[in-house]
This record gives structure tokens, sequence and C-alpha cells, in this order.
């Protein structure tokens, strides 16, 4: 009897990997509800902060039922992440499609390095979305898409420089450092700019790539 065949490992090709924000059509009248409560919640955000965000409070300003506003996203964690994601199309797009050492063209160790750099500016950017994101449903970033992305993004580049290595639970351990929390406490609490985080990241990295 023939041995079963191991499933064929991931080919290292960053166009395989899906973009955020990617989803079936839409009919208009469901696609301009959607961007009434994105604006909605957006306008709330930029003006109160990402905590005063509720979905009834997006209800009201957008002038579309509540139920409506559930059924569309379920809850404020999916609101934020929604949020997040254009910026994420943005950041996916640099390492995808950009121009190297980030994007493809370098060597994977060099990419992962400027990834991880390039992540936690990101992310430090982003923090106070990604925080109440967190603090909303702290698995959520964890299902979502785009971390998804960015794990498997990470594991390819992992599984390229240093095969011998367990790549997708390496990839989570370094994607770990980027828990909204964790940064918010290094740079609130213990004052560690880009640059330091930077820094301690290459340390990190050093016996992988």
């Amino acid at each position: 009897m023939k041995e079963p065949l191991s499933p064929p490992l991931l080919p290292v090709s960053p166009p395989l990997l899906p973009m955020a924000g990617q989803a079936p059509p839409e009919r208009a009248d469901a696609a301009r509800n959607r961007q009434r409560i994105m604006d909605a919640a957006r306008t709330i955000v930029d003006e109160q902060g990402a905590k005063a965000l509720t979905m009834n409070g997006v209800a009201h300003a957008s002038g579309i039922g509540v139920g409506t506003v559930y059924r569309r996203f379920g809850d404020v964690s999916a609101l934020l992440m929604a949020l997040l994601d254009e910026g994420e199309q943005r950041f996916q797009a640099s390492f995808m499609s950009g121009p190297p050492p980030l994007g493809p063209g370098a060597e994977a160790g060099e990419r992962l390095r400027a990834f991880l750099h390039a992540y936690a500016s990101y992310m430090l950017e982003a923090e106070e979305l990604m925080l109440a994101a967190e603090n909303a449903s702290a698995a959520a970033r964890y299902q979502g898409g785009p971390y998804r992305i960015v794990h498997t993004h990470v594991q390819l580049l992992i599984r390229e420089a240093r095969p011998e290595l367990d790549a997708p639970v390496l990839a989570h351990l370094l994607l770990g450092a980027y828990q909204p929390s964790l940064l918010c406490l290094l740079r609130s609490e213990l004052g560690v700019t880009t640059q330091r985080l930077e820094a301690s990241l290459d340390q990190l990295l050093g016996p992988i790539a």
C-alpha cells in the first residue's frame, strides 16, 4: 500500500496571500448602509476617541436602525476591526508588493526584519483603535483576516530563511510581541521608543534570521 502523500508546503508567493477587505459583492443599498455606518463610527472615534464607540451611538449617528448595525457588524470589536481595515490594506500592500526589503526582492531574513520594524510602526500608529478592539474582544485580533495574513507572511519568511524551524508556532510567538496592551504598557509606563522597540525586536529575531 502506498504511503499517503504529505500536504504540500505553502509556496513563498506574496500574491497568494489574500488582501484584507476583500468580500463578496454587495447590493447597492447594503453597500450604502455599510458606508454610512463606517462614516459615523469613524467620526465618533475621531471626535470622541475609540472608547466612546458603541453600537447604539453609531446607529443614532448614522440614522440606521441598531438592529441593522448589529446584523452588519455583530459587535463593537468587529466594527473597530472594520475601521482598521483601510490601514491594514495599505500595510499589506507595502509588504506584499512594495519595494524591498519590506516587499519582494530581498532575502527572507532581511524581509522579516524589515517587516517586524514596519509592523511595530503601524501598530503604534493605530494604537488607540487596536487597544479598543482588544478590550472589546481579546480574541478578535487573532480570529480576524488581517492577523491571519500577517501570520502567514511571517511564517513563509521564517520557513524560507530557516526551513528546519517550527515556522507556524514561531510566527505566532513573534507576533505576540505586538499585542496592543503590551505595546501600550511599553510606551506609556516604560517610555519605550520606536527605535528601542526595533532594536529589541532585532535581538529577538537574531537566532531566527
